[in-house]
């Protein structure tokens, strides 16, 4: 099996629905399925928290900066 790179959201849907293509071709049995499934939601949860994260400290430094892209500060 060759070594999948899932860093987004895209290549974690990817790998799923070629992974149900697996099963449904026999394959691949159903117990592989379930954990390779249950590892991608754990993955799909972390890739959720690193974008909210990176989003975030973006915001943060725009308004360390003093606003220059337009965000003001609430008072």
């Amino acid at each position: 099996m060759s070594k999948k790179r899932l860093q987004t959201m895209g290549d974690v849907r990817r790998y799923l629905a070629g992974l149900l293509n697996r099963f449904e071709a026999g394959e691949i049995n159903e117990v592989h399925l379930k954990a390779a499934a249950y590892v991608s939601n754990i993955l799909t949860s972390t890739i959720k928290d690193s974008d909210f994260e990176q989003r975030i400290e973006i915001l943060e430094e725009k308004l360390n900066a003093g606003g220059k892209s337009g965000l003001k500060r609430a008072s």
